[in-house]
């Protein structure tokens, strides 16, 4: 028997899920005391049963996580024959290294955290670094949105006129799988950040000129980054600029960023619960990856392959 149990992290996404399962979601209590400490009771028996706890770590970052390890702490004192921790959004991957000396890798210690609070395997989706599957010492799946972009750009767009663009050379794996999937040329924006949070557009590698290009990454945070290579672009010649991004963390004044941009629209996934301010935009659109996790839940539970997936 399977359940599927929700944290506040991203509740409509965790509904999507259960919808695709055809399975209620579990009746669990998460709430705060008055000096917000998270107190968590599961309100139905879970003995002997598989547990999926669905839990994007998105804003605010340290309150979702907590609520997801006191969530996994207390199905494993009910009881729960394995525990799976789905994480739509990990958050902390951008720290996956050490950038400087004396800093942490804050990755590999919530990746910690999670294990030693008692989940048996992780479930999570387009990771910032592949390497933090390496973090987890035990079984992790890292999806990829790549199919669902995919299936919405080709019923979006004229595909004999595209150009897959990865907006900086670290993203270029990911461009280069994306424009394979649509049979489409691939460049590459070469920018040089001279600050944190400032990104500055230095060329474009590849052959824009007179094509509908994709701007292709897995995080859009301040979104600088996008903007500055959308105005490259076009600079460059491009007929219209549109990106693609699973995690629309979309910090700060990044929404008002976005829409005042010359980007035609900005499609991102729920992997983490869309804010009113993105909802209400005029060229950020929201594609659901509901379907997608609630797919290898499943097939999770009957022991199956998930990478089939993506073949």
């Amino acid at each position: 028997m399977m359940k599927v149990v929700a944290g506040n992290g991203n509740r409509p996404l965790a509904e999507s899920i259960a919808a695709y399962l055809n399975l209620p979601l579990a009746k669990c209590m998460v709430r705060r005391f008055a000096d917000m400490e998270i107190f968590v009771e599961m309100q139905e028996n879970v003995r002997g049963q598989d547990v999926f706890i669905v839990q994007s770590t998105s804003f605010p970052a340290n309150d979702h996580l907590m609520e997801l390890l006191i969530i996994i702490d207390t199905m494993r004192r009910s009881s729960a024959r394995r525990i799976t921790a789905v994480l739509p959004y990990f958050g902390y991957a951008r720290q996956d290294r050490k950038p400087g000396p004396r800093t942490p890798i804050s990755a590999k210690l919530v990746a910690n955290l999670i294990t030693r609070a008692g989940a048996d395997r992780v479930l999570t989706l387009d990771l910032h670094a592949g390497q933090i599957q390496g973090f987890f010492d035990i079984p992790t799946d890292n999806l990829f949105a790549g199919p669902v972009l995919t299936a919405d750009i080709k019923a979006n767009f004229d595909t004999k006129n595209l150009t897959v663009v990865s907006p900086d050379v670290g993203g270029v794996v990911r461009a280069r799988a994306l424009a394979k999937r649509l049979g489409a040329p691939l460049a590459i924006v070469d920018k040089r950040r001279e600050r944190a949070g400032e990104s500055e557009v230095m060329n474009i590698i590849g052959e824009v000129e007179g094509t509908s290009c994709i701007l292709i990454d897995d995080i859009v945070d301040s979104g600088g980054t996008l903007c500055n290579a959308a105005e490259a672009l076009l600079a460059a010649g491009a007929k219209d600029v549109s990106a693609y991004c699973t995690h629309g963390v979309l910090s700060g004044g990044a929404v008002a960023r976005i829409t005042s941009s010359k980007m035609k629209q900005l499609v991102i996934t729920d992997s983490i619960q869309p804010t009113e301010a993105v909802r209400v935009s005029r060229n950020i659109r929201t594609i659901s990856i509901g379907a997608l996790m609630g797919e290898a839940i499943a097939r999770t539970a009957r022991e199956e392959s998930v990478s089939s997936l993506f073949d």
